[in-house]
């Protein structure tokens, strides 16, 4: 009768513990290794506040990095990315449904050999009750709109007025402006 009971547990236990989230993705593949289209409802959450109780209304006014917590099984996901081309984050898309629950498709990586557990590269989002899916892509838009001094070709980092000044102190490998010049005339 335990083999029974136990069996039946796991049964329905099994697919709960593999939850499939790459039904209905759209996402784009990045090819990157362990990536996982997933589309997925969740709450958007102030990571600060989940792990220290500081909760401002709203989730740090785009000064703190962002989650996920999933409906379907209230597993916390770290959106690291949006859809851009860079590597900029994706708390600024995620900034305007703080506290609210939305439907999110992009790509998953979860693989322990790489340490990555849940992290998440969102791609669209659906606002609370529906809609419109609204690309994530508003970083660089959102950054011009912050920096109207720094106009120009070329990617936004290498303008960027912060950036500079870091490269200004520190020189372009940290070590300081006398070591870069000096490591410069050595390799080139």
């Amino acid at each position: 009768m335990l083999k029974q009971l136990t069996a039946a547990l796991a049964l329905v236990a099994a697919p709960l513990a593999a939850q499939d989230f790459s039904e209905g993705s759209e996402a784009r593949s990045w090819n990157l290794y362990a990536e996982v289209p997933a589309t997925f409802e969740a709450t958007v959450v102030d990571l600060v506040c989940e792990f220290t109780g500081d909760c401002p209304a709203d989730c740090g006014a785009g000064k703190r990095q962002l989650g996920l917590v999933r409906t379907a099984d209230d597993v916390l996901v770290l959106p690291m990315k949006n859809s851009q081309p860079a590597f900029t984050g994706a708390a600024v898309e995620l900034q305007p449904f703080c506290n609210q629950t939305i439907t999110v498709d992009g790509l998953m990586i979860d693989d322990p050999e790489l340490g990555a557990n849940n992290v998440y590269l969102v791609q669209t989002i659906v606002p609370p009750g529906g809609g419109d899916k609204i690309k994530a892509n508003q970083w660089t838009k959102k950054w011009a709109a912050e920096h109207p001094e720094a106009k120009g070709k070329g990617p936004w980092f290498r303008r960027d007025p912060s950036i500079a000044a870091i490269i200004e102190e520190e020189g372009y490998l940290g070590l300081g402006p006398a070591f870069d010049k000096e490591w410069i005339a050595e390799n080139f």
